[in-house]
């Protein structure tokens, strides 16, 4: 046995490195083969490079210079937005009490019926390392309107940042956004009647994040001035200006809120507005022009809910502010109304104006599936307190008596399905109560769809 034992250990240590041998070799060639096949691909992948890269490419300069043709890389979406809207045939609409703002609203008035809203036409990109620039334009029916064009600096550091061109002004929350952004298919009552849709400067932005646990945001503006409830007076130096804070935080780790307050003073120059005179055998429409300072604060909150933070799959939001607008000035009767014979701006050019006004709206946003949402708002306009020598005389009574006591109101729900970051079908129905004596339901079939690469929207 013991023999036995000695030979068998014996075979065993003669043929194992013959074995060892034998995988050594096999591994070799097999390490070997794939050496082959990974430098194959990679000369494959080279050529195709050289092919697609000029034989001389242009030099990227160095030291803060301007990035090369070939370096530009942008980020370009198409937003392409329309609707079939199902409403009253009112020959002009307006909210009971509030002027109405113009030369903003780029769509023109409420469409009945199917209709294409503006498309957007979105670009941006870092200039350098110090830069970023981002232009927005609205397309339809072959008018084009650049709603922002910006720059906006990237290396300030200490929480700074420095915005110029035309934007959108960050006072309040919903301002900033982009209709294609909106929870509902239009705006709420209040900004429609402060700013038309949105207020946009054109000018200088700078914010502070404070380096804080706490998110603390403060900002100021300084711009043209030119949008309602301004006007452009062709003048030096800055015609508006704002200010703005915000801060916010997380409520353990499924809840995260906002809360702001914002402050905005501009002026107008002869801005038209339309009332009533005070002919006992019928009003007659009368031009009025305002000039004098106009004022708005807004306070702002948001708070979001979703399990653990993930809001992909069901969340719910909550959004609401609330505006008070003060002006004071002179309003006058148009020129062509008092050459009118017969007229009774005539012997009446000028009074004294002052107007208190305030509104809010509210809307809480549930999805309770990944591709769906439910959503109802609220929106209520007080027209406030309004004196004028003008009224006072009886020459304009477009704001007294019964317009004066109305509070216009709104209530929306809506549904929607998105089934990807690309695309969304939404349908709305309002109960509209914002002029007096019209209740008006409004039925809205909307659709959003986006091309290409878009920025995330803010919180």
């Amino acid at each position: 046995m013991q023999r036995r034992t000695l030979w068998l250990a014996a075979t065993l240590a003669a043929t194992a490195p013959a074995a060892h041998a034998d995988e050594l070799s096999a591994l070799r060639e097999e390490v070997a083969q794939l050496k082959k096949s990974y430098a194959e691909r990679i000369a494959a992948l080279e050529a195709q490079i050289s092919r697609l890269t000029p034989a001389e490419p242009m030099p990227v300069k160095t030291g803060g210079g301007t990035p090369s043709a070939t370096g530009f890389n942008p980020e370009i979406s198409l937003i392409l937005q329309g609707q079939a809207k199902r409403m009253k045939d009112v020959p002009e609409r307006g909210i009971t009490g509030f002027w109405a703002p113009g030369g903003h609203d780029h769509d023109g008035p409420e469409k009945r019926g199917l209709s294409l809203e503006h498309s957007e036409l979105v670009v941006a990109a870092n200039i350098d390392p110090n830069f970023r620039g981002h232009l927005n334009v609205a397309l339809l029916d072959g008018q084009a309107e650049v709603e922002e064009a910006w720059f906006q600096t990237l290396g300030l550091g200490n929480g700074l940042k420095l915005k110029g061109g035309r934007f959108l002004s960050g006072i309040g929350y919903l301002n900033e956004q982009h209709a294609h952004a909106w929870d509902f298919a239009d705006a709420p009552l209040m900004t429609k009647a402060l700013f038309g849709e949105h207020y946009a400067q054109d000018g200088l932005q700078l914010k502070w994040v404070a380096p804080t646990d706490l998110f603390i945001e403060l900002g100021a503006e300084a711009g043209r001035g030119a949008g309602f409830p301004g006007t452009d007076r062709n003048k030096n130096g800055s015609g508006a200006g704002s200010v703005f804070g915000h801060v916010g935080g997380d409520w353990g780790p499924s809840s995260a809120w906002r809360a702001g307050l914002s402050y905005l003073a501009t002026r107008a120059q002869a801005r038209s507005g339309h009332f009533e005179d005070g002919d006992p055998a019928g009003p007659n429409e009368v031009e009025g022009q305002f000039s004098g300072k106009s004022r708005t604060w807004i306070a702002d909150f948001v708070w979001k809910w979703a399990p653990d933070g993930n809001a992909r799959s069901s969340g719910f939001k909550f959004q609401a502010e609330y505006f008070r607008r003060t002006e004071d000035g002179t309003l006058a009767c148009a020129a062509d109304a008092a050459a009118l014979p017969g007229s009774p701006c005539i012997g009446h050019p000028l009074g004294a104006y002052r107007s208190r006004q305030s509104g809010f709206y509210a809307q809480g946003i549930w999805r309770f599936a990944p591709a769906w949402r439910v959503g109802y708002r609220y929106d209520r306009l007080d027209s406030g307190r309004l004196t004028a020598d003008l009224l006072d005389d009886g020459v304009l009574d477009g704001a007294t008596g019964a317009l004066a006591a109305y509070a216009p109101k709104r209530h929306s729900v809506m549904a929607d399905w998105s089934p990807s970051e690309f695309s969304r079908l939404r349908l709305q129905f309002a109960r509209d109560k914002s002029m007096l004596g019209v209740t008006d339901d409004q039925w809205t079939l909307q659709y959003i769809m986006s091309l290409g690469s878009h920025g995330a929207h803010s919180f």
